[in-house]
């Protein structure tokens, strides 16, 4: 007998992830799809970091050789996604947004 072990993990996205794939084109928005659903699967892929963004995981993924990174917070059953973008400035706005929302 086979046994599957299935966790139920919600997800949440705030309004700078949501606005920024808004704004993409039909192919890059799949793509972004299947990096969510890759997240989904092993939360634990990106990267920690520590700091002001302490929690937060950045996985980083390539789409039409550039280079994007995704943010997300992993809190037992849920990940909330931050925010997506290249690298350029992402770390200052991702603080900037932090900050902000607490």
């Amino acid at each position: 007998m086979i046994m599957y072990h299935f966790h139920i993990v919600e997800q949440y996205f705030r309004p700078p992830f949501l606005h920024f794939v808004k704004k993409q084109s039909k192919p890059f928005a799949l793509a972004l799809l299947d990096e969510v659903g890759n997240v989904m699967a092993d939360p634990l892929l990106g990267e920690l970091k520590t700091g002001d963004l302490a929690g937060i995981r950045v996985h980083k993924f390539t789409f039409n050789r550039q280079q994007y990174l995704l943010a997300y917070l992993h809190h037992e059953s849920s990940i909330i996604f931050y925010m997506i973008g290249s690298h350029e400035n992402f770390y200052e706005e991702l603080k900037r947004y932090r900050k902000a929302e607490k």
